[in-house]
């Protein structure tokens, strides 16, 4: 039976008199009910998850992430249209502990950011389902560049993330609008003054090696995503509506070659790679806008995928064998959470250069004083 049915007055029942205060209290205590319910995060044994950081006011839609040195990059969409012309996103900057140190904003949806270390800047991504755009920002003070359009390769899609290999640039290309997907589904990306040129890596309707049971020979990517690296090099697209994650081996190169593993019970949005024992896993959730963070003793071998199950709830991080793949089945590290989407691994902590100095003059102090200890007493002897 539906409850607010259930709490009809029968025909022999005094009238019940609601109050606007009584309203109200109904109202909030709906709210705190809903809200507890969005945040009731559950860690499997052996991690543990927290709060990393809040939204910035004013922000919503928590993203990318990405990590630059000791500190974080979020990219918040917002209320932006995802095929632009209307509203900005916010990139915000924190600190290791989750402090909020500075923001800026992009013209249009943000959804892909990535940090390129051999031109030392943030490649932010914006118009993933049309009339794309690149921003390039400077991770020590936001500057930006003007935003630069990507032409669409699929039909009339955008671009969704960015992977950086052997000082090469590839995009991931979105919201294809055939099926079967015979667009592009990964570009060469290189920006131009006010234009980025691509060229075709890997087609939405490619072949590849079936990595498990149910996985295509020929893909069909009808949603084609995120883009991330394995520790030995594969680049790996999500196709969140297909359940799927492709990995291309030696991409833009001519022994390319590609394997599909298909997921068994869940779409993926971002998955990150490389995790150790003494890392921190940071996953953003759209739902609630904040960004958490997983510890526990992970597997530098696997995927930690950022995942839905096929009706697009119940939001989990869950993992797999990136060498293995077994059939498909993400095993959860993390229930709980609503829309989970980027995801960056945090290492420990690096000395900034200033403290490298200090720490070097104190080695050589301690150096200096172990050597006049050892001296003395031949000294003496003298």
């Amino acid at each position: 039976m539906n409850k607010l049915s259930s709490l009809s007055p029968s025909a022999n029942a005094s009238p019940i008199k609601v109050t606007p205060l009584a309203l109200s209290l109904l109202a909030a205590t709906a709210i705190v009910a809903f809200a507890g319910t969005a945040q009731a995060q559950t860690a499997a044994p052996g991690f543990s998850i927290s709060v990393f950081a809040n939204g910035p006011a004013g922000t919503s839609n928590a993203d990318s992430v990405e990590v630059v040195g000791n500190n974080v990059f979020v990219g918040y969409g917002n209320t932006a249209a995802k095929t632009g012309g209307s509203g900005t996103s916010t990139i915000a900057e924190f600190s290791r502990s989750g402090t909020l140190l500075q923001s800026t904003t992009v013209d249009g949806h943000n959804d892909g950011l990535r940090y390129n270390a051999a031109t030392n800047q943030l490649w932010a991504i914006q118009n993933e389902d049309a009339n794309a755009n690149l921003v390039l920002i400077n991770p020590g003070n936001l500057a930006k560049s003007a935003p630069m359009s990507i032409a669409s390769v699929n039909g009339g899609g955008g671009f969704d993330d960015a992977a950086f290999v052997g000082g090469k640039a590839y995009l991931s290309a979105s919201n294809p609008a055939n099926s079967p997907n015979t667009g592009v589904a990964i570009v060469l990306a290189t920006p131009g003054a006010t234009t980025v040129s691509t060229t075709p890596v890997l087609a939405g309707n490619s072949s590849a090696t079936p990595l498990n049971a149910g996985a295509p020979s020929t893909l069909n990517l009808q949603d084609p995503d995120s883009l991330s690296i394995t520790m030995d090099g594969r680049v790996v697209l999500t196709s969140q509506a297909d359940g799927q994650l492709v990995f291309v081996k030696n991409i833009g190169t001519a022994s390319q070659s590609v394997g599909v593993l298909q997921l068994t019970n869940a779409m993926v949005d971002d998955t990150a790679f490389g995790g150790t024992s003494n890392s921190t896993l940071l996953v953003a959730d759209k739902t609630t806008d904040k960004v958490y963070a997983v510890t526990g003793d992970f597997n530098s071998d696997n995927g930690y995928s950022a995942a839905q199950d096929s009706n697009g709830l119940n939001g989990s991080i869950g993992t797999f064998n990136a060498n293995t793949y077994g059939d498909g089945t993400l095993t959860p590290i993390v229930t709980g959470l609503g829309n989970p989407a980027g995801e960056a691994f945090l290492s420990p902590a690096v000395p900034e250069p200033a403290t490298w100095g200090l720490m070097i003059i104190g080695f050589a102090g301690v150096g200096f004083m172990a050597y006049c200890r050892k001296s003395k007493p031949a000294l003496m002897a003298v």
